[in-house]
């Protein structure tokens, strides 16, 4: 565990990368991935209506500029109308790696929070999937499945996942390590807490999987990953040396009540996780993420680690920053 740490941490923060154009919005959950010479990274953004997905382009992972949207509200009577908050799939899970999105049955794909209420995550939220035959690197709608593939309204929903579904990261295991070929990894929150008192701040991992990126089954009746109280989420998954690396974020743990941060577990397996107990990956230090900084997405190019995370600030301005491994001087871009 300590090798995995000192292979993957990143103690310079460089700052800000991807800010929103008004203070009313706000940008979330980054997802990097390279197609050509080019990095490009997908993010939500939430404005008052709901989230919807966008795309930006850099050369070097730190200079970065918005293409354009991937999903965006419908004014329809869908399921998901006025939430569409997606995630990049089937990524190269080799760390130092190509990074690359790898093609099922000729398309691209991606999972994203589905719903139709409008606000800040309200009302019931779903898992959907999307996909494209077209260049993804091109701002352009996706095609969406008609209903979400898991939501809490299911038969088999579990005790913890029986209020609301978040974030989801699917990988593609060609050894069918599970019996299926595709896993997802995701966090919700339920009504059931372990006799404790229900809040709306438990969000646990768990799992499920599927063999055709549609149709999709619960794996185990519990979470992989959960600390008790508070939030434990957004897993993002890479390979290091024959170990899964699983990096996720803390927010408002019993002993951290006010707090957020990025930290990491592994697994030789893929369901059974090794919590890493020291050092934070990301916490709030700057007047940037004084807030809350939290979620992960790590890439390793060239030899240099690049963490990126979302960051806001203590009056609620939130966008994309990035730490890393060596010292890259200091970004330009405030909110």
């Amino acid at each position: 565990m300590q090798k995995v740490y000192e292979e993957v941490k990143t103690p310079f923060k460089y700052g800000l990368v991807v800010t929103p154009e008004t203070s009313n919005k706000k940008i979330d959950c980054p997802s990097v991935f390279r197609k050509g010479n080019s990095w490009y990274m997908t993010y939500i953004q939430f404005d008052g209506r709901g989230y919807e997905t966008w795309i930006a382009k850099s050369k070097d992972l730190l200079q970065w500029t918005t293409l354009g949207k991937l999903m965006g509200f419908s004014d329809t009577t869908d399921w998901d109308n006025n939430q569409k908050a997606g995630y990049i799939s089937l990524q190269n899970t080799k760390w130092g790696g190509n990074y690359k999105l790898e093609k099922y049955q000729r398309k691209y794909w991606m999972s994203y929070i589905g719903g139709k209420d409008r606000g800040y995550e309200s009302g019931p939220l779903a898992i959907g999937i999307a996909n494209t035959a077209n260049d993804l690197t091109k701002p352009h709608e996706w095609n969406r499945l008609s209903k979400p593939v898991l939501s809490s309204t299911d038969a088999d929903v579990r005790w913890w996942e029986n209020r609301k579904l978040y974030k989801s990261t699917v990988i593609r295991d060609k050894n069918k390590t599970l019996g299926s070929e595709f896993i997802m990894y995701y966090n919700a929150n339920g009504d059931s807490s372990g006799n404790k008192p229900k809040w709306r701040w438990f969000e646990r991992i768990g799992m499920a999987v599927s063999d055709d990126m549609v149709n999709w089954k619960r794996y185990h009746a519990d979470p992989v990953m959960e600390h008790g109280v508070g939030i434990t989420g957004d897993a993002v998954l890479q390979k290091i040396n024959g170990v899964w690396v699983m990096f996720y974020f803390g927010a408002f743990w019993e002993t951290r009540k006010n707090e957020t941060f990025n930290r990491f577990a592994c697994s030789y397996d893929l369901v059974n996780w090794t919590d890493w107990k020291g050092e934070d990956l990301i916490k709030s230090s700057e007047p940037y993420d004084a807030k809350y900084a939290h979620k992960s997405f790590v890439v390793k190019w060239k030899g240099v680690v690049y963490h990126f995370y979302c960051a806001v600030d203590k009056n609620d301005n939130r966008g994309i920053a990035v730490a890393t491994s060596v010292d890259k001087g200091k970004s330009n871009l405030n909110f």
